[in-house]
């Protein structure tokens, strides 16, 4: 028997034929507002009711679902559905109180790579802006398996994903970021740099300057563990991303030595006045389309330049820092079509009515709309 689904396309003629905006609110019938209310109640008990039975698929056994034929990529597409579902906070709030965030984390361990992957990824999307599901999680240790999973996977992707549901998690959230911490946290992220997957690099480059924007004092950690070597490297690296996040970073990591009053000079800060020349270089061979990709990075550069050396890079000199037309406002196309008549009527005004040598042309004032009074009220 064909499972039945609220009538959505008569939900919206409904809605449309009671609220098009010209009329003043009426009352409805009580057949309406039962009609209504079961509409939408049908489709809110079919989402509860389909996250509990993809619940009860977590809670079985791989072997028992591999012996009813159910694959790998079957589990992966029921937690994309999953993952739409819980998408909406209030869902993603519900997933542990039907029962279903153990099992997901459990997924994190599955045998497979790709529900390791995908599992990582619902997880992500249940904490994301999420301080009550970020609590969940870290209450039934779902940071242990995320950890376990970003740093010692043997699949490039499940170690993507499983950063990602580490930021999400941590992210606003001061336990979560001291037990990053707590478990050598920074060393994996260093660890990541070295990866050839420039997605990854940039998840851990971007998580990196979050953390160090959060907590200063972690810069000179991270400087300990040879990030700032790592970040120049990066800063040449062939994806744009990925050296706009080295870039920021070494910005970032110069700032705070400098505001320690550590001007010594070392063999790196060769390294890096040679990496950015190298990057001014570059910048200035771009065709226009790649300049204008590069905005961010050509800032960058400069703002690293300045601080280290006190003095503007020749991106200024050579007319790169800006490009005509970029810092300035958009065309305002919009106004001229939707501008109001007051202001249009004021803005064609002659400012100077004493210069006017045509006295028999008046000014034409705005049109009004309103009732037209009657001739006995004229006066």
């Amino acid at each position: 028997m064909a499972k039945e689904t609220p009538n959505w396309e008569g939900l919206l003629k409904w809605s449309l034929s009671h609220s098009d905006g010209t009329g003043s609110a009426r009352n409805l019938s009580e057949e309406d507002r039962r009609w209504f209310m079961d509409a939408m109640q049908a489709q809110s008990v079919d989402v509860i009711r389909r996250m509990k039975e993809i619940t009860l698929v977590m809670q079985t056994p791989e072997q028992v679902l591999e012996s009813q034929g159910v694959t790998p990529q079957d589990i992966e597409g029921m937690l994309d559905e999953l993952q739409e579902h819980v998408e909406s906070i209030d869902n993603a709030n519900d997933i542990h109180s039907i029962g279903g965030l153990v099992p997901l984390l459990g997924y994190l361990k599955n045998s497979h790579a790709i529900i390791r992957a995908k599992a990582a990824e619902v997880v992500g999307t249940i904490v994301q802006n999420n301080p009550k599901s970020q609590q969940l999680v870290m209450e039934a240790n779902g940071l242990e398996p995320l950890l376990s999973n970003f740093t010692s996977d043997s699949d490039v992707t499940v170690r993507t994903k499983a950063l990602g549901a580490i930021s999400s998690l941590i992210r606003h959230n001061r336990p979560g970021i001291a037990a990053f911490r707590l478990a050598n946290g920074y060393a994996a992220l260093r660890d990541a740099l070295s990866s050839e997957s420039g997605r990854f690099q940039r998840k851990a480059l971007n998580l990196v300057h979050y953390l160090l924007h959060e907590n200063h004092s972690d810069c000179g950690v991270v400087t300990e563990l040879g990030f700032p070597r790592i970040m120049m490297h990066l800063a040449s690296s062939k994806d744009g991303e990925v050296r706009e996040a080295a870039l920021q970073g070494l910005l970032e990591l110069t700032r705070y030595r400098l505001g320690k009053a550590d001007t010594s000079q070392s063999e790196e800060d060769d390294k890096l006045k040679q990496i950015l020349q190298e990057r001014i270089n570059g910048i200035s061979e771009m065709s226009a389309e790649d300049l204008g990709a590069a905005r961010e990075e050509r800032h960058l550069v400069d703002s690293l330049w300045s601080t280290c050396y006190n003095e503007p890079s020749s991106l200024r000199e050579r007319g790169l820092l800006a490009l005509p037309g970029e810092d300035a406002p958009p065309p305002d196309v919009a106004s001229k079509h939707f501008e109001p008549p007051l202001r249009a009527w004021g803005a064609n005004r002659n400012p100077d009515a004493k210069s006017s040598t045509k006295k028999e042309e008046k000014e034409t004032p705005p049109l009004l709309l309103g009732p037209v009074p009657s001739s006995g009220n004229a006066s």
